[in-house]
């Protein structure tokens, strides 16, 4: 397989609120929710970095489309890694998302390997790291 990921799609119970926490609250940009004339069809893109959007859809939506039943979300099945330039942007995103109604998991704090990181969950349960590190920098 030649790796081609172009969309994470994060599955929420409400998307008006999760669409308000990821555009109003971290400031992603996004269209809005699309799709609303088709029965599961209602679906919001955001844009993250070129070539790669985030598309939120109601958790009912995925399980209708693959046939698998909706079972109960766990926020440690994966989490999503937000790399930034500095200490201190972690710090500032953190503060961002506790303000959009985020709740903090870890506090960001020096790790193991040489970085700084901390965890929070969106309103629903997704988690987010949020790291420095320096072997790792983005380049943006």
């Amino acid at each position: 397989m030649k790796p081609r990921v172009t969309v994470i799609t994060l599955c929420v119970a409400d998307l008006e609120r999760a669409v308000g926490f990821y555009g109003d609250g971290l400031g992603l940009a996004t269209p809005g929710i699309i799709g609303t004339e088709f029965e599961f069809g209602a679906v919001a893109f955001f844009d993250l970095q070129p070539g790669l959007k985030l598309a939120l859809w109601p958790r009912t939506s995925l399980a209708q489309d693959t046939g698998l039943p909706a079972g109960a979300p766990s926020p440690t099945e994966f989490s999503l890694g937000h790399n930034v330039a500095s200490r201190g942007e972690v710090d500032a995103v953190m503060a961002q998302a506790t303000a959009a109604g985020a709740v903090i998991v870890k506090p960001a704090r020096d790790t193991f390997w040489g970085g700084y990181a901390g965890y929070f969950q969106d309103p629903d349960g997704h988690l987010w790291e949020v790291v420095w590190n320096p072997h790792l920098l983005p380049t943006d």
